[in-house]
């Protein structure tokens, strides 16, 4: 942003935002989700955190920033919620839940001697369509899957979002790229007000454990997880955060587990204990 447009910017604005504000929001959020926010993020956060500021009743980002100092965790948890991008949709990067299908569950369910364990984790979960994704192509590879030990973990470092993926209920559009024979059979059509909304059925329901996570701390699970979905994510990371992430990660997998990308993300010079199978799949080496 030029002086002109910062200089433009400032005189519309609610509330004054300096350049300490946003160095010192930008380090907490570094520290906290280990998300990094360049310079051309500022209006971005300006704009989230000012909703923040009217809820609270405060009337400058000094005060907000000393209601974080202050804090014994809650504004904080609202903080991140502000800040953390969910954008997401169910299917999303389809040819990575075909690979899934074909790479992982078919050989798998043709293995009669083989384990009958399977868990995969969703590490960025946002409004759960991806486990809910996951959860569908399980059902619709496994046709014995009562017979087997299965778990998603489902996970996400923003509250709000966990909770509108736990409860499951999605409105038309967000269901419409969905086929009719899978709307039909993994979701129960209700009405809520003037609004068509779809819910999803028990069965996928139960083959999922919602849980927040913040990625920044130890990871709580034991694995070995077959397949981690960690899409969109690193992102926002620098790449020392990335290392020492994909350092705890690939503890959790045995050679030959899958890991699965965003479409504009990559482990190059990140980690070499994954080799790329091509189109943001890798393989735990």
């Amino acid at each position: 942003m030029s002086e002109q447009q910062a200089a433009a910017a400032a005189r519309i604005r609610e509330f004054a935002f300096g350049t300490e504000d946003f160095e010192a929001l930008r380090q907490l959020v570094k520290q906290v989700t280990g998300i990094h926010l360049s310079e051309q993020k500022r209006e971005l956060v300006y704009g989230r955190l000012a909703r923040r500021l009217r809820a609270l009743g405060l009337t400058s980002f000094a005060q907000y920033r000393k209601v974080l100092d202050d804090d014994s965790g809650q504004e904080l948890v609202e903080f991140c919620n502000a800040i953390t991008t969910n954008l997401t949709s169910f299917f999303r990067e389809p040819h990575h839940f075909d690979y899934l299908r074909d790479q992982l569950l078919q050989p798998l369910a043709r293995d009669a001697a083989g384990t009958r364990r399977l868990r995969i984790w969703s590490a960025a979960c946002s409004t759960g369509e991806e486990p809910y994704s996951i959860a569908m192509t399980l059902l619709e590879s496994l046709p014995d899957l009562r017979r087997w030990d299965v778990r998603i973990l489902a996970t996400d470092l923003d509250s709000d979002v966990l909770a509108r993926a736990r409860r499951g209920v999605y409105a038309e559009d967000r269901v419409k790229n969905l086929s009719a024979q899978r709307r039909d059979r993994f979701f129960n059509q209700k009405r809520e007000g003037d609004g068509l909304y779809y819910e999803v059925a028990p069965a996928l329901r139960e083959l999922i454990t919602f849980k927040q996570l913040n990625l920044m701390h130890p990871l709580p699970m034991r694995g070995p997880l077959q397949a981690i979905f960690c899409r969109n994510v690193i992102i926002y990371f620098d790449k020392e955060t990335q290392r020492e992430l994909f350092g705890r990660i690939s503890q959790l997998q045995r050679p030959g587990d899958l890991l699965f990308l965003g479409h504009s993300e990559s482990l190059f010079k990140v980690s070499e204990v994954y080799a790329l199978m091509g189109k943001t799949v890798y393989r735990r080496t």
